[in-house]
């Protein structure tokens, strides 16, 4: 295929596939409804060029760019030998989808609320003396937001648990369970990955189920996510939900699809809208840098011309992202091979300086490119839930009364 129709831009209303997880390789995919991008009212000639800037960089990295706009996919392409049927590692941006099973499970009444304490629902698994009545209590929210307090920081490789020490161990939960208090719980956000190991962990012991059949069931089979697989660690009896969860990009666009959608799929529910907006909300703020951050989910607003888009994506070492505007209907992903690299961002420029000014831009004009600069800077979002979810319920009200119509489960 020639650089110039290597963007693959769509008008069938593609084929449907069955729902159930393959395993070994297929070529059987996750289906989509697709159109061209005018009938979607996006800039095709600023996709193609996004396209041939990253054709003619060397190493660039990227791995995969898929453009969702309106529930249609209108921009699918793959570099470095990758296909629509390769399986990639999400590294990180699995917490994005272990934060969506927590909301599952609170909306079945497996877990309680936010507000529950943590540990007591690991307490037949991992027996503990008696805790004092005035010790501070670890609440699944502090989990949810990485506010634990116990010794556990990634960026530090000098921390007690640094997820390198953590997957030297057997038993990955454990050993968080194991770590000193540091901080009250609540008090300062600091990434940490046990702590979401452990979540996925008390998801399988409220239960009774193990996570991975927890997602297949309640997640992964009514999306039509074909094929996912995830790591395990203690010899195989548990599942990572921090990281390495390995799905196409296509079921990755249904992951943030459904988040636009606000939990609803093929006209029900897989989540409640009130998850997505709590979980979407900006919870907290990190000690080091001052990100925004909500319930395992990133807040970051992109800056083009004098106009804001907040938006809200799930990110992984290497340059695997997704990216949803709830403002412009759209959801874009990424995935990429520059672990531990600067360069894994690239995939933030193109979102920038093409796909978001392709949304915002008619059809017939920037032929030969965007000429709009885009900045970025910390969602400016209040850090208080009820604040947060009012300013986005009157961005998703306009949004919806645009697109009424949710995409089918079928697709």
């Amino acid at each position: 295929m020639s650089p110039a129709r290597s963007l693959v831009l769509l008008a069938l209303a593609g084929a449907l596939t069955a729902c159930a997880p393959l395993r070994g390789r297929t070529r059987m995919v996750e289906g989509w409804v697709t159109a061209r991008p005018a009938e979607v009212d996006m800039n095709g000639d600023l996709l193609r060029a996004a396209v041939r800037r990253l054709d003619g960089e060397r190493r660039h990295g990227v791995d995969s760019m898929l453009v969702v706009r309106r529930g249609r996919l209108v921009a699918e392409r793959y570099w470095n030998g990758h296909d629509m049927a390769t399986l990639h590692d999400l590294r990180s941006a699995t917490k994005s989808v272990t934060s969506l099973l927590v909301g599952i499970a609170i909306d079945r009444g497996v877990l309680g609320d936010v507000h529950d304490p943590a540990l007591p629902y690991l307490t037949r698994a991992y027996p503990r003396p008696s805790a004092s009545t005035t010790a501070p209590v670890i609440t699944l929210e502090h989990l949810l937001t990485m506010r634990g307090g116990l010794a556990c920081d990634d960026r530090d490789r000098r921390s007690p648990g640094h997820e390198d020490r953590m997957m030297r161990s057997r038993d990955w939960t454990r050993f968080f369970l194991e770590l000193p208090r540091l901080h009250a719980p609540g008090e300062r956000a600091v990434y940490c990955t046990g702590g979401v190991v452990t979540l996925g962990r008390i998801v399988a012991e409220a239960s009774g189920t193990p996570i991975a059949e927890f997602a297949g069931e309640a997640l992964f089979g009514p999306l039509g996510i074909l094929a996912y697989a995830w790591q395990t660690f203690d010899g195989g009896q548990q599942i990572d939900t921090g990281g390495h969860l390995r799905l196409r990009p296509r079921a990755m666009a249904k992951i943030g699809q459904l988040v636009l959608q606000r939990g609803v799929w093929d006209q029900g529910d897989i989540v409640s809208g009130a998850w997505i907006d709590a979980s979407t909300a900006v919870q907290t703020r990190f000690a080091a840098d001052d990100r925004p951050y909500g319930y395992l989910w990133w807040r970051v607003q992109a800056v083009i011309d004098a106009r804001m888009i907040d938006l809200i994506y799930a990110e992984g070492n290497g340059g695997q992202y997704i990216f949803i505007a709830p403002a412009l209907d759209l959801v874009v992903v990424f995935t990429g091979s520059h672990y531990n690299s600067p360069k894994a961002g690239r995939a933030l420029g193109i979102l920038g300086e093409y796909i978001l000014p392709a949304a915002l831009t008619k059809p017939a004009m920037a032929v030969h490119g965007s000429q709009r600069r885009c900045r970025w800077r910390p969602c400016s979002t209040r850090s208080t839930i009820r604040s947060d979810i009012t300013a986005r319920g009157r961005v998703k009200r306009a949004r919806w009364r645009r697109s009424a119509q949710n995409v089918s489960g079928s697709g």
